[in-house]
C-alpha cells in the first residue's frame, strides 16, 4: 500500500471513531454487538482511534466516557488524562509520569522523617496524610486523631481505589486529583442532591417515596456514603468503577441514579421495613451479587432523563 493511500486510510479510520463518539445513536452493528454478548467491541475500535491524537482531545474523551463504558484495559490511562494527571500531548506521558513518581517519593520521605508515617502505617492512612501535607492541613504529630468525616470519606474513597489500581503512584495521584476535582466542580452542587433524588423517584416509583417520608426514612437516607463518598464502600469496585467513569468525565447527576436504582431494585424489601434505621441498616449494606445490573440500569436512567451526552457534560 502506498503512503498517500496509507494515510487515507488512517484519515477514514479516525474520521468513523469521532464520528461514533458525536453521533446521537449508537451504530447498529454496535447495538448488535451487545445483543449477542460482544458489548464494547465497536467504543473499543473508537476509543483507540480517539487516543491517537496527540494531542489528546479532552472533550472527546469525556463524552466517550459519558456515553460508553471505559474499557478496562484503557480506563486507568483515561481517568489520568481527564484528571490532569498526565497532559493532552502524549509525547509527555513518560516524562510527567516520572515527575509524578518523584514527587510522590519526595513527600513520602518528608512523612517518614516527621514520623508520621511507618513500615506499619496502612497505605490508605499514608496517602491520607499525603494528601494533608500536600494541601498544608497537615496536624501536629501530638494532635493526631481518630479520621473526622472528612477524612473517612477521603479513606472510603482511597481504599476503593486501591482496589482498582495496582501501583500506588498512580493510587495515590488518582485519589488525590479524584477528591479534589470532586469537590471543586461538585461541592456547590452536593447539598442539593437529595432533593433531586426526591423528585425521581416521586416520577419512578411515587409509593415508595411516600413510604419513605411517612416512616421517616427519606431524611436518614445513607446520602454521605452515596454522594460524598461516591459510593466507595456500597459497590463493588466492578460496578464502582463504571460509575466513577462518568463522574471522572463530569457528571456528578448519575450519582442520582445510581442511588435512585437501589431504591428501585430494593423496593418490596424497603416496603417492608417500618422504620428508619431498619431502611439505613439495609441500604449500607446491600447485597453485592446485583450491582452491576443496577448501575447499567442507573446509566439508562440517566439517559432518559438527561439525555445522551453530546459534548462534554
Amino acid at each position: 500500500m502506498t503512503r498517500e493511500r496509507l494515510i487515507t486510510s488512517w484519515k477514514r479510520e479516525k474520521h468513523q471513531g469521532e464520528a461514533m463518539a458525536d453521533d446521537p445513536q449508537r451504530n447498529f452493528r454496535s447495538a448488535y454487538y451487545e445483543k449477542v454478548g460482544f458489548r464494547g467491541v465497536e467504543e473499543k475500535k473508537s476509543l483507540e482511534i480517539l487516543l491517537k491524537d496527540n494531542p489528546l482531545d479532552l472533550e472527546k474523551l469525556s463524552t466517550f466516557s459519558q456515553r460508553f463504558p471505559l474499557p478496562s484495559m484503557y480506563r486507568i490511562h483515561v481517568w489520568k488524562v481527564l484528571l490532569g494527571i498526565l497532559p493532552p500531548h502524549s509525547d509527555s506521558h513518560n516524562l510527567v509520569g516520572g515527575y509524578r513518581k518523584e514527587q510522590y517519593q519526595d513527600i513520602l520521605e518528608a512523612l517518614e522523617v516527621m514520623r508520621y508515617i511507618n513500615a506499619a502505617t496502612p497505605s490508605t492512612h499514608v496517602y491520607l496524610r499525603m494528601f494533608q501535607l500536600e494541601n498544608q492541613v497537615l496536624p501536629r504529630c501530638s494532635e493526631t486523631t481518630p479520621p473526622d468525616e472528612e477524612n473517612e470519606d477521603f479513606l472510603s474513597i482511597s481504599r476503593a481505589m486501591e482496589e482498582i489500581v495496582d501501583d500506588p503512584v498512580d493510587c495515590y495521584w488518582l485519589i488525590k486529583c479524584f477528591v479534589n476535582q470532586f469537590h471543586t466542580k461538585f461541592g456547590d452542587s452536593l447539598p442539593h442532591l437529595p432533593k433531586s433524588l426526591e423528585h425521581y423517584l416521586s416520577q419512578e416509583e411515587p409509593r415508595l417515596l411516600n413510604h419513605l417520608k411517612n416512616t421517616g426514612a427519606l431524611a436518614q437516607l445513607p446520602y454521605g456514603l452515596w454522594f460524598r463518598r461516591c459510593f466507595a464502600g456500597c459497590l463493588p469496585e466492578s460496578s464502582l468503577q463504571r460509575v466513577w467513569d462518568k463522574v471522572i468525565s463530569g457528571s456528578c447527576k448519575i450519582l442520582v441514579f445510581v442511588a435512585l436504582e437501589i431504591l428501585l431494585s430494593y423496593k418490596i424489601m424497603l416496603m417492608g421495613i417500618n422504620r428508619p434505621e431498619g431502611v439505613v441498616k439495609f441500604l449500607c449494606n446491600i447485597p453485592q451479587e446485583n450491582t452491576d445490573a443496577i448501575v447499567t440500569k442507573a446509566i439508562d436512567l440517566w439517559h432518559k432523563y438527561c439525555g445522551t451526552p453530546m459534548h462534554a457534560v
